[in-house]
């Protein structure tokens, strides 16, 4: 890299680089522009300061039941599963999040799912809960099947586009053996990042009646364009893995430079469904604090 690209690097940065080397192999050399590299890479563009980017833009500690369990919505809650992950992704909006790493376990929060009758649907996510070791996941996995009002258990996961292998035997016996029905969102924004192993080992877990879906943030020079997120959707669908939600950018500081203005996402979506089916399609969604749900983004 040339010194002008180096120069570009962010030297010293609050939130630490975290880039698995499957990622990191993938990046194209000697170059700016390449969409892995600037998911993962911190930039002199994150020094920039905009006033409507903040350290919490979701809120998320103003609905903390406990350190480790949040509920936004009726019905369902989420459960902060570990503060680890396999990448650290620049536009995180969860990079500032205060953590609870002193109190192993999750006897608190399993005692509030227990309580509140409303619950039908746990969300595990973190950090990233594929970051928990197997002895520990079944260890929670059997506490809330043991719920009798839980009815759903969702995995929302980065770490199979970093490190796929962490699907193994063990993990997928476990997920066998659960009583609720579970669902496995994937987070992965662009086609480069899937490749045939992911694919072997994300067959894996819908070979056990879990349903596999996507998530994907909008990202300026990542995604925001026709053709990128067409091939992306192509091959989600291609291989039974549903679109769920694209997401607009939280606006969580030093991630500015990610943007992408509402009108522009609103023209890809229009145009991906003039190609695909709409399964094929993802829901184009806002989170905005206080509200009942994810908001769509409509013309």
């Amino acid at each position: 890299m040339d010194a002008f690209k180096r120069a570009q690097l962010l030297q010293k940065s609050p939130f630490p680089l975290n880039v698995p080397y499957r990622l990191a192999s993938k990046i194209k050399k000697n170059s700016l522009d390449d969409p892995i590299f600037k998911q993962f890479i911190p930039l002199k563009d994150e020094a920039i300061i905009n006033p409507q980017f903040v350290l919490d833009p979701v809120e998320d500690a103003t609905f903390c039941k406990s350190q480790k369990l949040l509920q936004k919505y009726k019905k369902r809650a989420l459960l902060l599963t570990t503060s680890a992950c396999a990448m650290h992704c620049r536009y995180c909006f969860r990079q500032n999040f205060s953590y609870e790493t002193e109190v192993k376990g999750f006897e608190k929060e399993l005692q509030l799912i227990q309580e509140d009758k409303t619950l039908q649907e746990v969300i595990l996510s973190g950090g990233d809960p594929l970051s928990l070791s197997n002895k520990d996941l079944k260890t929670l996995l059997t506490s809330l099947d043991k719920i009798p009002h839980l009815k759903r258990i969702r995995f929302h996961t980065r770490f199979v586009i970093g490190i796929p292998e962490r699907i193994d035997e063990e993990l997928l016996s476990i997920l066998l053996n659960t009583q609720k029905q579970i669902y496995f969102v994937i987070h992965c924004n662009h086609p480069i990042e899937l490749d045939s192993d992911i694919i072997y080992y994300l067959d894996k877990v819908k070979k056990l009646s879990i349903p596999v879906l996507c998530q994907t943030v909008l990202l300026k020079g990542v995604n925001d364009d026709k053709d990128t997120m067409l091939n992306l959707c192509e091959q989600l669908i291609d291989n039974g893995i549903i679109p769920y939600y694209l997401h607009q950018l939280d606006k969580v500081q030093g991630a500015s430079h990610f943007e992408v203005e509402k009108n522009k996402g609103l023209k890809i979506i229009s145009e991906l469904r003039k190609e695909l089916s709409g399964y094929g399609v993802f829901s184009y969604v806002e989170e905005i604090a206080n509200k009942e749900s994810k908001l769509p983004i409509l013309q």
